[in-house]
C-alpha cells in the first residue's frame, strides 16, 4: 500500500524539482569526494569485517580493530588505538525449563543454516542479555505483554500481582532493558523476553532463510543495563575506565539489574505461553502465535537460572585524525562502532563500512593536495552493543578537551536500503537540509530529501498533508539514546547528528547469528548503493563543517523546536487535567465495574489526585528572549561579512552555544544526563523525551518537581539567549 502510494508522489516531486527547484551544484571538492566512493568496495569491507564473530573482549574483536587501524593508516590518516578496561559479563550458565503443569526445557540455541555460511562458526556469544543479575529462581509465570508500566496497570485492574513471580514479556514498544527494570520494580524475581512473530517473524513476511524475517529459533541478544541512569562501564561512572581508574564494587553499580533476565525464541516461548491460565488478555496484548494468550499465573511454573563471568576486558577504540590547516584546535568528530553481538554485518558493519569509505575518499583528497581547515577525528568505537561503552569511556576521558574543541559529532550505526533518517541538534537543521537536497537517492534518482518527504506524505493523516507539502525544509528528529552520540550530546552538549538509511530493509536478523553477510547482501542493501549514499550524506556533513568560514548553525530552528515542545506540554497538562476529572467521575459512578467482564477478576482503580495548574510562563518568557536573540544573530550573519579577525572567536562561541542548555545537576535521579532539551526516557530507553525534566515529572504526577524543572529549563534557555547575543556582538 505505502510503496504504491509513494510511487504516485515521486513523479510529481521530481517534476517540481526539474521545473523550478534544481539541486544545488555540488562543489568541486564534493564531486571529487563522490568519485572516490565505490559500492563494490563498501560490500567488500562488510564481507571482510563481518567474516567472524567479534564481540567486545574477544580476540576477533581486537583483530577487527587492528584491521580498521590498518585501513586508516593506508588511507593516509594518523591513527592509533585507545584502550580502556571495562566490565563485561559473558554467560556460563543458562537454564530455562517449565516444571509444571508439564515439563519443557528451552533449547536456547540458534541452529546453523546451510544457506548462511557464517551461522555455524565458533566464537559466537550464546543467546543472553548482558547486565541482568545472576540468579537461580523458580516461580509462577505471568505474561506482561510488552512489560511497560501501563501493562502492569492493566494487570493490577485484573487483580494480578507479579510479586515473587517470573514474567515473560515480548520484545517491542520500548528498549529491552526497560522490561526487566519495570518487572523488578513490581517485585518479579526473573524476566524472560521473547520475540513474538507478530512483531518479528512470520506475521511480517517469509522467515529466514527463505525471507528476511526471524525464524522460530532466532533470538535477539542485547544489553539490559539501566542506561537511562548512565551508559558506559558500570564501574566507572563519569570518568574514563583507564587501567588505574577508581572503580565501584559490582554490587554498588546502579545500572546492573538485580534479577536474572534471558531472551528466547518464539519456538521456546510458545510452550510457556500455551500453559498459562488466568484471564484471556486484552486484544492489543495478543501476538501471532497459534494459541490463546492468557495472563497467567495458573499452574505454569518455570525455573530460570543465569550466571555470568564478570570480567574486566579491554576496549579497543580506533581514533584517526587529519590535522586542520587553519583551525587545528577545532574538531569535527565522526563515529560508528565496530563491535557486534555476533558477526554484525548490518549492525554495525554496514555503518563502519560507509565511514571507512569516507575516510578512504578524504585520504585520497588529502594526497592530491586538499587540507581541511579544521581537524577531522574519525572514530571506530568498541563496546557499543553492551552499553555505549567505548564511546562513553573515551568521551569521559577527554571531556574537558571535547567541550573546548568539538565542533560537532556525526554518528552512524547500521544502514540499509530505503529512506534517509536524520536526527540531532536542531541548530544544524539548515546544514542537513542542504545536504539532503544535494544527495541523489540510488533507486529513484530524486534527492534523498524528496524521497523522504514523499514517504512522510504517504504516512501522514490527510489533514496533515498540506502542512507537509508547504514545508520546504528537512525535519530533524530528536535524539534519545541507543547509539554513540549519547555521551557527546547529552553529557557534554556537543552538537550532534545521527544519520542512516532504512525502511526497505526490514528483517529479523537483529542481534542474532543470522546478522551475516549472506543475509545483508540478500535483503538489506544487495548492491551496497545505500552504503555509498550514507557516505555521501555523512561525508558532506564532515566536509562542510570542516571548511566553513562561519559554522552553519541556525538557532532559529532550535527556537522553533523548543517552542513546539513547550506547546506540547501545555496542551498535555490541560489534557491530563480534563482526563483525570473524567476518569474520577467514571470511578465514582462505578462505570468501570459495570463494564467489566463478570467472569473475570476485576479491581476498580483508585481515584487519581487532581492535576494542579502548572505555570509555564518562566519558560515562555525565556523563549521570547531566544526568539529575539536567534533572529538577531541569523540576520546579522546574513547582512554582514564576518571579518577574519573575529571568525575564530565567533565560531567557537557558535559551536559551544549548545553547552548553555546543560544543567550542572543533571536530570532528576540521573545526573549524568545534563541536556535540558533531549534525553532518553526513564521508561522508554532508546525513545527520546524532549524537555525530559518537565515531561517526566508530569507523567509521574510529581508537580513540585515539574515546577522546579520549568525553572531549570527556563534558565538554560536564557543562558543560550545570552550566548547568542554575545555571538551577534562579535560581528561589526
Amino acid at each position: 500500500m505505502a510503496a504504491f502510494a509513494l510511487s504516485l508522489y515521486l513523479p510529481a516531486v521530481a517534476r517540481q524539482h526539474q521545473a523550478g527547484q534544481p539541486k544545488s551544484p555540488a562543489s568541486q571538492l564534493e564531486t571529487r569526494f563522490d568519485q572516490q566512493l565505490s559500492p563494490a568496495h563498501v560490500g567488500a569491507t562488510i564481507k571482510e569485517l563481518a567474516a567472524q564473530p567479534h564481540h567486545l573482549g574477544s580476540a576477533r574483536g581486537k583483530a577487527v580493530a587492528e584491521a580498521i587501524l590498518a585501513k586508516f593508516k593506508d588511507y593516509g590518516w594518523d591513527a592509533r588505538i585507545a584502550t580502556y578496561q571495562v566490565l563485561f559479563p559473558t554467560p556460563k550458565t543458562r537454564v530455562l525449563e517449565m516444571t509444571a503443569p508439564t515439563r519443557y526445557k528451552a533449547l536456547l540455541k540458534e541452529p546453523a543454516l546451510k544457506e548462511d555460511a557464517s551461522s555455524g562458526q565458533e566464537g559466537q556469544l550464546p543467546t543472553y542479555n548482558a547486565w541482568g543479575g545472576d540468579g537461580d529462581v523458580t516461580g509462577q509465570l505471568v505474561y506482561v505483554n510488552f512489560g511497560l508500566p501501563e501493562d502492569y496497570e492493566t494487570l493490577e485492574r485484573l487483580g494480578i500481582d507479579v510479586k515473587g513471580k517470573i514474567v515473560i514479556a515480548r520484545y517491542g514498544r520500548s528498549w529491552r532493558g526497560i522490561k526487566p527494570k519495570v518487572a523488578a520494580e513490581h517485585g518479579a524475581i526473573g524476566c524472560i523476553i521473547y520475540s513474538d512473530p507478530r512483531e518479528d517473524g512470520y506475521f511480517e513476511g517469509d522467515v529466514y532463510p527463505k525471507g528476511a524475517f526471524k525464524n522460530e529459533y532466532g533470538v535477539q541478544r542485547g544489553a539490559v543495563m539501566d542506561m537511562v541512569i548512565y551508559p558506559g562501564d558500570p564501574l566507572t561512572p563519569g570518568v574514563g575506565a583507564t587501567e588505574n581508574a577508581k572503580r565501584l564494587e559490582r554490587s554498588a553499580a546502579p545500572t546492573i539489574l538485580k534479577i536474572p533476565v534471558l531472551p528466547i525464541s518464539y519456538h521456546d516461548a510458545q510452550p510457556l505461553l500455551a500453559a498459562l491460565e488466568g484471564p484471556v488478555v486484552p486484544a492489543d496484548w495478543r501476538g501471532a502465535l497459534p494459541i490463546t494468550y492468557h495472563t497467567g499465573p495458573g499452574k505454569a511454573t518455570v525455573h530460570l537460572q543465569v550466571a555470568c563471568n564478570w570480567d574486566l576486558v579491554p576496549v579497543y577504540d580506533v581514533i584517526a585524525t587529519i590535522k586542520g590547516a587553519q583551525y587545528p584546535d577545532e574538531w569535527v568528530v565522526r563515529g560508528n562502532h565496530h563491535d557486534a553481538w555476533v558477526n554484525g554485518a548490518s549492525d554495525p558493519i554496514s555503518g563502519i563500512a560507509a565511514l571507512l569509505e569516507e575516510a578512504k575518499a578524504i585520504g585520497a583528497l588529502v594526497k592530491s593536495g586538499y587540507r581541511p581547515k579544521r581537524t577531522l577525528v574519525y572514530c571506530a568505537w568498541d563496546g557499543e552493543e553492551p552499553g555505549l561503552i567505548g564511546s562513553t569511556e573515551w568521551v569521559e576521558d577527554h571531556a574537558e578537551e571535547l567541550q573546548q574543541k568539538a565542533v560537532a559529532y556525526i554518528n552512524t550505526d547500521g544502514n540499509g536500503r530505503g529512506f534517509l533518517g536524520a536526527g540531532g541538534s536542531h541548530a544544524l537543521t539548515q546544514l542537513m537540509d542542504g545536504i539532503a537536497k544535494d544527495v541523489t537517492d540510488p533507486q529513484t534518482k530524486v534527492s534523498v530529501y524528496e524521497r523522504r518527504k514523499a514517504l512522510n506524505l504517504v504516512r501522514a493523516a490527510p489533514a496533515k498533508r498540506k502542512e507537509l507539502l508547504d514545508n520546504k525544509t528537512l525535519s530533524l528528529s530528536a535524539l534519545g539514546s541507543g547509539s554513540d552520540y549519547s555521551p557527546f550530546f547529552q553529557h557534554l552538549g556537543v552538537p550532534s547528528l545521527n544519520l542512516g538509511f532504512g525502511g526497505e530493509d526490514d528483517g529479523g536478523e537483529y542481534h542474532s547469528i543470522y546478522d551475516s553477510y549472506d543475509h545483508y547482501s540478500r535483503f538489506k542493501d544487495p548492491e551496497f548503493h545505500y552504503g555509498v549514499a550514507l557516505a555521501q550524506v555523512a561525508g558532506r556533513a564532515v566536509l562542510r563543517l570542516a571548511d566553513a568560514e562561519v559554522l552553519p548553525f541556525d538557532f532559529t530552528d532550535l527556537y522553533r523546536t523548543i517552542s513546539g515542545y513547550v506547546n506540547e506540554l501545555t496542551a498535555q497538562a490541560t489534557q491530563m487535567r480534563e482526563s483525570t476529572e473524567m476518569e474520577n467521575r467514571l470511578i465514582a459512578a462505578h462505570t468501570y465495574q459495570l463494564a467489566a467482564d463478570p467472569t473475570q477478576p476485576f479491581v476498580a482503580p483508585a481515584p487519581k489526585a487532581e492535576v494542579p495548574y502548572l505555570d509555564f510562563s518562566p519558560l515562555q518568557n525565556a523563549l521570547v528572549m531566544l526568539e529575539k536573540s536567534s533572529t538577531k544573530l541569523r540576520d546579522t550573519l546574513s547582512a554582514a561579512a564576518v571579518p577574519p579577525a573575529v571568525r575564530q572567536r565567533l565560531n567557537e562561541a557558535l559551536y559551544r552555544a549548545e553547552q548553555s542548555l546543560l544543567t550542572g545537576n543533571g536530570l532528576p535521579r540521573r545526573s549524568w544526563f545534563k541536556h535540558t532539551i533531549y534525553a532518553p526516557g526513564f521508561y522508554t530507553g532508546y525513545g527520546v523525551k524532549t524537555l525530559p525534566g518537565i515531561r517526566e515529572a508530569m507523567e509521574q504526577r510529581n508537580w513540585k518537581e515539574a515546577r522546579e524543572q520549568v525553572r531549570v529549563v527556563a534558565e538554560a534557555v536564557q543562558r543560550l539567549s545570552r550566548k547568542l547575543e554575545e555571538c551577534a556582538s562579535l560581528i561589526p
